[in-house]
């Protein structure tokens, strides 16, 4: 067993690397990255929030357990239209990995169906773990592979799994559909999704302790051959911490009352079918003008990038549409308690967008 979930939930595709020392400071892993490291060689800690923190997160998964719920069985049955029973789970580690494991359950209990569900890694700019892909297919012959993720931001893993799924068709002559499913898509990425309303899923607000105990992924060829999966660390050690199944439970016993609006919401998506224009984009780069930031890696909008960036990154500025906003509690609690200062900043279509500090920055 790898990772804290039951194993009818999800299976992890990853080799273990948990013996080895890949963490670093925030501060010393952010400079090597911007000096050329890639970001996936390296782990940052695992950040530990104060008991406070922790309640806020309670608050906040009772708040919108009901709203996570919905857009969960909204995009469950769009895939169950779509690709019927035929088909095969496949979250990317580690946002999508409640995800899939939700949407799982949802077929389940709505639809009594067992669709079987992997967790495998895609890493930005070296692609889709190719073993593990080709696992999935020897298993499981003429399936639907249905990809899945938290949300979006400005649409760099949409991009990047085109780029896989294309790379897959050329050297295996195996073609995959390359539409990522998404409970919350505010950058306009793709075309299967819950909603396009960037609110706050909770499972964002923490790191490995709401997502199986395992760390994000790690390409780093000292310790991953080339016959390997990617790799990643499963923290045992931080088992009294972990919410993962009860995070997965409470949104779950909410399926029930949502059975009706998320089947109709589904079919009114799928008739009127949005395309996907990356349009959050064009604020990404009128931030990059404005700010004068040099590469659009230093930009992540979202709440749930922005999340990312005060957990795990040097974070620079937080801009926030509405300061007043529910999603943004956990985001202020967190940017106070590292010193980062908030900016209004109503001009964009995001709720908020948090900024990565230039190593040789000074505020």
């Amino acid at each position: 067993m790898f990772g804290s979930y039951k194993k009818e939930d999800v299976i992890f595709l990853l080799k273990d690397v948990s013996d080895f020392q890949l963490e670093g400071t925030i501060e010393s892993r952010e400079k090597q990255i911007q000096l050329g490291r890639h970001y996936s060689e390296t782990l940052p800690i695992e950040y530990q929030p104060p008991a406070s923190y922790i309640q806020l997160f309670r608050e906040t998964l009772m708040e919108y357990k009901e709203k996570v719920a919905l857009c969960t069985g909204i995009v469950a049955e769009q895939i169950y239209q779509l690709k019927g029973e035929d088909t095969v789970l496949v979250s990317l580690a580690r946002a999508g990995t409640p995800v899939g494991a939700l949407i799982k359950r949802y077929l389940k209990e709505r639809y009594n169906k067992e669709l079987p569900h992997y967790s495998v890694s895609i890493i930005r700019d070296r692609g889709l773990d190719e073993n593990a892909i080709r696992y999935i297919i020897e298993k499981h012959p003429n399936k639907n592979i249905q990809f899945i993720d938290g949300w979006t931001g400005k649409g760099a893993i949409s991009i990047e799994l085109t780029k896989a799924c294309q790379a897959v068709y050329e050297k295996f002559g195996i073609r995959l559909d390359d539409t990522l499913a998404v409970l919350a898509d505010p950058g306009h990425c793709t075309t299967l999704y819950g909603t396009r309303e960037d609110f706050l899923i909770p499972s964002a607000c923490l790191n490995s302790t709401v997502s199986g105990l395992v760390s994000r992924t790690v390409l780093n060829c000292d310790i991953i051959g080339q016959k390997d999966f990617h790799g990643a660390k499963f923290y045992r050690e931080l088992a009294e911490s972990d919410l993962s199944n009860e995070y997965l439970d409470a949104i779950t016993n909410e399926f029930p009352h949502i059975f009706v609006e998320a089947k109709q919401r589904a079919i009114q998506l799928q008739t009127r079918k949005e395309e996907a224009n990356f349009q959050g984009m064009q604020d990404v780069l009128r931030i990059k003008e404005e700010f004068q930031i040099e590469t659009t890696h230093y930009i992540k909008p979202g709440v749930g990038e922005t999340t990312r960036v005060l957990l795990r990154r040097v974070p620079w500025k937080i801009l926030m549409k509405d300061i007043e906003s529910p999603f943004v509690k956990h985001i202020l609690m967190l940017a106070k308690e590292r010193n980062v200062e908030i900016v209004h900043y109503p001009e964009m279509s995001y709720t908020c967008c948090g900024l990565i500090k230039k190593v040789e920055r000074r505020q």
